[in-house]
């Protein structure tokens, strides 16, 4: 009989925890934090975060961890749920493409919160981020992220609880056997339902930070000694058969790579399925100086794995309600991306969805499956944008790797740019330059509480 899936995972964050880290792979990690950095004091002041740390307020969390962009405290794991929540909220967070899966949201959360109660180093806290993006990944590539969407789940919730065990097991120094059982014990808690589509919920934003609060969670009782099944990934009953269609575990048995290094970021505000479209229109509006006006169809390519999110109904996702329901309209994200000539969060407002001129391009796009895109899906997510004018001339694009890509990740430049653009919504400009700085140096600091103590606005 083979060695169970979950030992395997386990003996491999264990030698990250312990052994040497490529210095490449701990750089990168760190950039990955500026990222998140970024996008959790970015979200930190949108209506769902607020409505979210209020809610849990009322359930007495009272507690002394950070919560990023704000002076409020809470109890380390609603800490987590907090910071999770406002990472995820502008749909800017990071994205690894082979598992369709959003993970420093929950698994930095996850880290961070289990440093408020485990001291830990900066070099802590880059091993503690590369295993939870090893374990999440993998996963979410063994379930199939396209089929594991048919099922109407969402890996960033499902396989992130078990990254989030993987990142918070590493700050708190859980051996290989202890983590087995945090995995076993994360399993019992992977939640993430797709249903937020339905009507352009909250709950999407929600799940990177619950997965962070389960990740927490099992990590603390498995180091109590509570006990969690060794079989957790893939036994009869366990998260490959359950969450999955045809899963192999053939990934979780070959670790050739990390797969924190194939994780890219995102330019834009929307779906990651959206980004290299509108990268696509954005190269045509300025090459052509194309005029809103003059455009009588937008035809896309994207993979088939993403029409069920940002593609359909289409009637629905030409006549957004909500921001969620924006971020998730491949046809207001294109329409206001070559109107506004951008998409950032401040093209996602109920103006630019009511605007008459972005609701006519809406419905000019028209959304096309490509086979030939499909073939590369989903270490690839190619697109191809075909913009057709009134008077019968077109203009076409092929995007392959979409900006911030792991192929076209940013420059130290253009990463402060993004931090410092979100950063700023809360924090002022002397702590802005102070935490972006700290970041970059993390690997040296001997306390991590310190960075965090730089996310907070103060008095």
């Amino acid at each position: 009989m083979s060695e169970a899936a979950a030992h395997a995972i386990a003996a491999r964050v264990d030698r990250i925890r312990t052994g040497r880290l490529p210095e490449a792979v701990a750089t990168r990690a760190a950039e990955l934090l500026l990222d998140y950095l970024g996008v959790a004091l970015g979200g930190a002041g949108e209506e769902s975060t607020v409505v979210l740390r209020r809610g849990l307020a009322a359930l007495a969390t009272a507690g002394d961890a950070t919560i990023i962009g704000t002076n409020e405290r809470m109890a380390p794991p609603h800490a987590a749920i907090a910071n999770g929540a406002a990472a995820h909220a502008l749909e800017m967070d990071d994205t690894h493409l082979g598992g369709s899966i959003h993970l420093g949201a929950s698994v930095f959360s996850a880290a961070l919160a289990a440093a408020e109660i485990a001291p830990a180093s900066g070099e802590t806290l880059l091993r503690a981020a590369v295993a939870g993006y090893e374990v999440a990944a993998r996963l979410a590539i063994a379930l199939d992220p396209a089929a594991h969407y048919r099922r109407g789940f969402h890996p960033t919730g499902t396989c992130g609880a078990f990254g989030a065990a993987a990142a918070a097991g590493v700050v708190i120094g859980l051996d290989a056997d202890a983590l087995t059982s945090a995995f076993g014990i994360a399993g019992s808690q992977a939640a993430g339902s797709m249903e937020f589509l339905a009507d352009g919920a909250w709950t999407k934003r929600l799940h990177p930070g619950w997965a962070a609060c389960a990740g927490l969670h099992a990590a603390a009782l498995a180091r109590a000694g509570f006990r969690g099944p060794a079989t957790i990934v893939d036994g009869r009953f366990g998260f490959l058969h359950a969450y999955g269609e045809g899963a192999s575990r053939a990934t979780l048995d070959r670790f050739d790579d990390y797969e924190l290094m194939h994780t890219g970021v995102k330019p834009h505000a929307c779906c990651r399925y959206a980004q290299g479209p509108i990268d696509a229109v954005l190269a045509l509006r300025g090459e052509h100086a194309i005029t809103p006006e003059r455009v009588a169809r937008i035809e896309v390519g994207i993979v088939n794995a993403g029409f069920a999110i940002v593609c359909e109904p289409l009637d629905a996702k030409r006549r957004p309600g909500s921001v969620v329901d924006a971020q998730f309209s491949l046809p207001f994200s294109l329409a206001v991306a070559l109107i506004r000539g951008a998409a950032s969060p401040a093209e996602f407002v109920p103006r630019n969805w009511d605007d008459p001129l972005v609701r006519r391009l809406m419905d000019r796009v028209e959304p096309v499956r490509d086979a030939a895109l499909d073939a590369m899906f989903p270490r690839v997510w190619p697109c191809w944008v075909r913009i057709t004018l009134d008077d019968g001339g077109r203009h076409e694009a092929r995007i392959t790797h979409p900006t911030g890509d792991p192929e076209r990740f940013p420059s130290p430049p253009e990463q402060r740019a993004k931090f410092a653009g979100l950063a700023r919504r809360a924090l002022a400009p002397d702590r802005i330059d102070a935490l972006a700085a700290a970041a970059t140096r993390i690997a040296g600091a001997s306390d991590v509480r310190a960075l965090l103590a730089l996310t907070r606005p103060g008095i």
